[in-house]
């Protein structure tokens, strides 16, 4: 059994707790602001689901069958499959989704890739995630030396390194947001609740909207 299906129960309840509640909405509204809910959507490592019930999003794709039935109940239509591999047709989808996801995939150019692939010509890839440069990624980083079991798992990629991956899946870069302006740590609520447009370093959570190009690269 994968480690997310050994720790959905405990991945699921953290959005619950004082950090974790107050750092998830602040994040749902980052990724808001800049998503238009108008086609078909889905969300590529879906988890438990919490994302992809918060901004609409109709479909979601993962590997743990325990996080799948807890996105299930959030009434998520939900397909097991890898996000290197999705079994879905050429341009299907308007918005794609992939919200502290991307950190964790075994090859995430390759997940990219596939992304371009099942959407749409006019659609709009959304990235939710840890850049390499924060302070917060540092901060997990630590967690991951002290044996946390899913932290550990996860590699942190710099701004420029993700810009290079969605180049090279045919993606341009058209907005970027950035919040979770404070020191790191996971035990009180976030007190600055403030997004600003564009990549800032300071910050702890990048909210990121990019488009296909003409073709996508090799």
């Amino acid at each position: 059994m994968q480690t997310f299906d050994l720790y959905a129960e405990r991945y699921d309840l953290w959005y619950e707790l004082p950090f974790g509640s107050s750092a998830y909405s602040l994040e749902v509204e980052c990724l808001k602001r800049l998503y238009e809910p108008v086609g078909l959507s889905i969300e590529v490592g879906v988890g438990s689901g919490r994302f992809a019930w918060a901004l609409g999003v109709v479909y979601g794709v993962d590997t743990s069958l325990a996080l799948l039935r807890k996105a299930k109940e959030r009434g998520i239509k939900v397909v097991k499959a890898r996000a290197e591999a999705l079994p879905f047709k050429d341009g299907v989808f308007q918005s794609l989704f992939m919200v502290v996801s991307l950190c964790f995939f075994d090859k995430p150019a390759e997940a990219l890739l596939e992304a371009r692939r099942v959407l749409r010509k006019d659609g709009k890839l959304l990235l939710g995630l840890v850049l390499s440069e924060s302070p917060w990624a540092d901060f997990y980083r630590q967690k991951a030396r002290q044996g946390h079991p899913l932290y550990s798992l996860a590699k942190f990629y710099s701004y420029g390194e993700l810009g290079e991956m969605l180049t090279l899946a045919g993606f341009k870069v058209s907005r970027v947001m950035t919040t979770l302006f404070e020191e790191p740590q996971d035990a009180e609520p976030v007190k600055n609740r403030e997004i600003r447009e564009g990549f800032h370093a300071d910050g702890g959570f990048f909210c990121l909207m990019a488009t296909p190009t003409i073709s996508a690269g090799a």
